[in-house]
């Protein structure tokens, strides 16, 4: 193995499709029409110095190493600026170039210190690259740096010296050894978004700056790493390379956080990782990150982990370590015993969003084949199970419509229900280049986004409804769409039902449906609503973007099928910019709910209850198969609060802390007799678990994850798993315990299963995937280069669906006693229950959940900012400090659930989706009050999480 190195062509692909043919050096070259002339050099193999240019950003054209020389024109122009021309003749390396980039280079030089074999950039470093390309051999104006490379010149005191700012967990930045190259500056603002980072001060004074002179980490800087990656020096530099050294292999694999699905090369040195940098043919990411895919890899070394499987009788008893047979025995013996006892259908599983489609399906086989029924469901369904429904109503699929790339054809971005710049940064990124370009922007959210102002971005409009009033809204836009005159007619009577649609205008039309009448529960001004409307039906291709703000309603699928009816109506389905996107939250929600993960559904979305698919199966499996579905996790728990539910195993799943309602979750576990976690940590869930199986983290196994994209991509090993075998061998271990006669020699033989019974995956492999990089489902032999956009030609039900929605409010109400409403959300540097964060420096910018309370709210009871308050809702009660803050309005409070010392969820209801019992996680009544600290309810929660880590003969293993 090697290290992986991609080429930088120094500026951006032409996406011209008329060709220009020119000659470069005496070769003569065909390259498309508005390519630079680096680029083209580079195309054809001819390397043309540079230091400031790089083909992540646009042309700067500033350190005048890459000029040329061009046969009939005076000068010499700058490559990276320059375009080709048809017929022109150009030089790259005359004795006149030669002499321009030494006097150029030795300027650089002066002004840098040479300690190369101290530094942490030895062997990575462009600059002493281009020093060598262009033949340094002497600088004539010394070495001393007298702008800013030593704190002191001849004795006294250097005025213009920075000190190294180490503020950043992650990265440094020495000023001594900037070049002033401004790739940092400009990967900020052209690729990342942020403009945190400016050049201050002129000629020789000038330096980098994050935000006014801060330091990094107090800046606006979010740490994507962008900055570090286009650096050409060891200004900006990874802490990790400091301590370890430069790496000498690398491997392509998929971050195993956002739903976005980025492709990383794992930098290593042995079994060392030294660093995760975006690999620029990732074709969800096209070479970004943001801060937890590059640098939030901490947790998978750290000492929390739990390496060994641990059993106990009760969850008062201390964990005993045991071996892999004794613990793979004790749970199938715990099963049969429990399955004898009570029943066939006494115990389930649950599958992860976080593990491979891999390991999903095994899961899900598991139960199926070896428990005898259905009772699998995952975390997907807390949150994106109403996208499935919705969208399988009105479309045929059960997926988002579009690829990333397609939001740069768009006109108009619609962002309801989701902060992409907190839970899908890289993808926010992207859209926010393109509103730079001059796309428009609506958002509709209880909460006003960074998106909807932010630098060099500005919403056209924010609809600040109140939370529980999507589908109002939604109908609302439909109401004067239709009664405007604004639909595609043509579109609908080609796509769709006519009749249906006739049905449905007929109901949007309708008074009560208009801006002005809905008004009065959505707390929307009408014009907001009526402007909007217009904007998105005739500003060109509009696309649809939302989250768990959408689907974590009780009328989440209603407002998802509304999505969708927006989408016909205006004809924005089936082609690039346009579409109906769900962003997922964790990195393999799509990939679960494609592997089967629900008790009502094999894998590829068919129901349990068809008997040809439930035959594919069997015959595979040499089983029969409950043709019934089974048990979602609330009925689990209520079935165990009842008695007839007593076994279960959760894989990389976390439900006391992620689920609603936490008293009853905990309720349900409390009263099983064998809970099997398999985790990496002891998480809040094992805290009444009696068996512990120790996971293995995504840098330690193969697999693939689908990301909201439907994009399947290559998770691939990088180390052997500390805990000494992958998920998808334990699970497989488990089930032969049990008696099943599974045989898996690797994760590629699961896929091919996949593939041989899921039509939507017939063509995938990983033969398929390491040849295509990666494939959108479906990819069959309908579609084998896979499916970047769905619906071209038709829905793939038929005909598209329109399906009426009518508004219901939520059971949910304020009240006297519960007078405000809370919503919760996501923060950029935390990762769902923070189980993995929480275990890197990422805490540095998130140490605890805060509660957003508008200023009149506080001031009315006598709440300051950072004061403990005390949430109190119908279900429960915490506490946690206040943040006042006008991004919520008034009667909306705010948190995120990152922390399980807040354990935001004691407080959520049990109210949820009509269609699919996703929780309402985003509409809980409730009541803020000026607190003294912890609640007496976390205080005896985390007693019990203290006595429940007890290990054996160790010290406690702290959460």
């Amino acid at each position: 193995m090697s290290l992986i190195h991609e080429i930088d062509y120094g500026t951006p692909a032409s996406k011209s499709e008329k060709l220009v043919t020119l000659t470069i050096d005496g070769r003569e070259i065909t390259v498309p029409e508005g390519t630079s002339i680096m680029r083209a050099a580079m195309e054809a193999g001819i390397e043309v110095p540079k230091l400031c240019a790089s083909d992540m950003m646009d042309a700067f054209g500033s350190c005048r190493l890459c000029l040329v020389e061009i046969d009939g024109r005076a000068g010499m122009p700058a490559s990276c600026t320059t375009p080709v021309a048809a017929g022109i003749s150009v030089s790259t390396q005359t004795q006149r170039l030669k002499d321009v980039r030494r006097g150029v280079m030795e300027l650089y030089i002066s002004d840098h210190p040479l300690d190369c074999l101290t530094c942490a950039a030895n062997g990575d470093c462009e600059l002493q690259d281009m020093a060598g390309a262009v033949g340094l051999r002497d600088v004539r104006y010394g070495y001393d740096g007298e702008n800013h490379v030593t704190a002191r010149n001849n004795g006294e005191i250097n005025a213009k010296w920075a000190p190294k700012d180490e503020s950043n967990p992650y990265f440094t930045y020495d000023p001594a050894k900037c070049i002033v190259c401004s790739r940092c500056v400009r990967a900020c603002e052209e690729v990342q978004g942020t403009f945190a980072l400016t050049i201050s001060g002129r000629g020789f004074d000038s330096r980098v700056s994050a935000g006014m002179n801060e330091d990094f980490v107090s800046s606006e800087c979010v740490s994507c790493g962008a900055c570090v990656q286009a650096c050409p020096t060891a200004t900006l530099t990874e802490k990790s390379v400091i301590e370890i050294g430069q790496p000498e292999h690398s491997v392509v694999t998929t971050c195993a956080y956002c739903g976005v699905g980025c492709s990383f090369k794992a930098e290593m040195r042995g079994e060392e990782l030294v660093r995760m940098v975006p690999w620029k043919d990732g074709q969800a990411n096209r070479g970004h990150s943001c801060v937890k895919g590059r640098f939030a890899y901490g947790y998978s070394n750290h000492r929390d982990r739990i390496l060994n499987p641990m059993v106990r009788e009760k969850v008062t008893d201390p964990w005993r370590e045991v071996t892999w047979e004794e613990a793979f025995a004790h749970v199938a013996s715990e099963f049969r015993r429990i399955q004898y006892q009570y029943g066939r259908d006494s115990v389930g599983g649950i599958t992860s969003s976080r593990c491979t489609n891999e390991e999903t399906f095994l899961v899900q086989k598991l139960v199926r084949a070896g428990f005898g029924n259905n009772n699998v469901d995952t975390c997907a369904r807390v949150c994106h199970s109403p996208t499935g429904y919705g969208l399988n109503q009105t479309f045929g699929t059960s997926a988002g419509t579009q690829d990333f790339d397609s939001v740069e054809h768009t006109d108009v971005a619609v962002i309801i229900g989701a902060n992409p710049t907190d839970g899908h940064p890289v993808f926010a990124s992207r859209l926010k280049k393109r509103l730079r370009q001059g796309a428009k922007l609506i958002v509709i959210d209880p909460r006003r986004i960074d998106l909807v102002r932010s630098a060099h971005v500005e919403a056209s409009y924010h609809l600040p409804l109140k939370p529980g009033t999507n589908v109002a809204i939604l109908t609302a836009i439909a109401h004067v769409i239709v009664t405007e005159g604004l639909a595609n007619e043509a579109f609908i009577r080609e796509r769709c039902d006519w009749s249906e649609f006739e049905d449905w205008a007929a109901f949007v039309a309708e008074p009560h449906h208009s801006p002005e009448a809905t008004e009065a529960y959505t707390g929307v001004p009408p014009e907001l609503v009526r402007g909007a409307a217009r904007l998105y039906a005739t500003g060109g291709n509009g696309a649809i973007y939302y989250g768990l703000g959408v689907t974590e309603h009780s009328q989440g699928s209603t407002t998802v099928m509304a999505i969708a009816n927006l989408a016909m109506l205006t004809g924005n389905i089936g082609r690039p910019g346009v579409g109906v996107n769900p962003l997922r939250g964790q990195n393999n929600v799509q990939g679960s709910c494609d592997m089967g993960s629900f008790p009502h559904e094999l894998p590829g979305y068919r129901h349990i209850s068809d008997d040809a698919t439930r035959e594919i199966f069997e015959k595979l499996w040499g089983v029969t198969l409950n043709h019934e579905p089974g048990l979602r996790i609330p009925n689990m728990l209520d079935a165990a609060v009842e008695g007839t539910f007593k076994g279960l195993y959760v894989q990389g799943e976390d439900i006391l802390q992620s689920d609603p309602d936490t008293k009853h979750v905990a309720a349900g576990l409390a009263a099983m007799e064998c809970v099997v976690v398999h985790d990496l940590f002891l998480n809040e869930t094992a805290n009444y678990a009696h068996v512990f199986l120790p996971g293995s983290t995504f840098l330690e196994k193969d697999g693939t994850f689908t990301n909201a994209e439907r994009r399947i991509n290559r998770v691939r090993r990088v180390m052997r798993p500390k805990n000494g075998y992958a998920d998808w061998e334990v699970t497989q271990k488990m089930a032969q315990a049990m008696g099943l006669a599974w045989n898996y020699r690797h994760p590629s033989e699961i896929m091919d299963e996949i593939a041989a019974t899921t039509p939507s995956f017939a063509m995938v492999s990983y033969d398929y995937l390491d040849k295509m990089g990666s494939v959108q489902w479906p990819c069959n032999e309908k579609a084998p280069l896979g499916s970047p956009i769905m619906h071209v030609d038709g829905f793939v039900r038929g005909k598209g669906k329109f399906i009426r929605t009518e508004y219901v409010a939520t059971d949910e109400r304020t009240g006297p006693r519960f007078p405000l409403l809370l919503t919760t959300g996501r923060i950029l540097s935390q990762y769902n229950v923070g189980a993995q964060t929480r275990r890197t420096e990422n805490v540095v910018w998130h140490a605890e959940d805060r509660l957003e309370i508008h200023p009149h709210d506080a001031e009315q009871r006598g709440i300051r900012d950072g004061d403990w308050v005390r949430l109190a809702s119908r279900s429960g009660d915490t506490t946690l400090r206040a943040l006042i803050t006008d991004r919520v309005a008034p009667g909306v409070v705010y948190t995120t659930f990152h922390h399980p010392s807040t354990q935001a969820n004691v407080i959520t209801t049990d109210f949820t989706d009509w269609a699919t019992n996703c929780p309402e996680y985003k509409v809980t009544a409730v009541q803020v009050s000026p607190s003294n600290g912890p609640s007496d309810w976390q205080r005896d929660y985390d007693e019990q999480a203290r006595q429940s880590r007890r290990i054996a003969g160790k010290l406690e293993a702290a959460e």
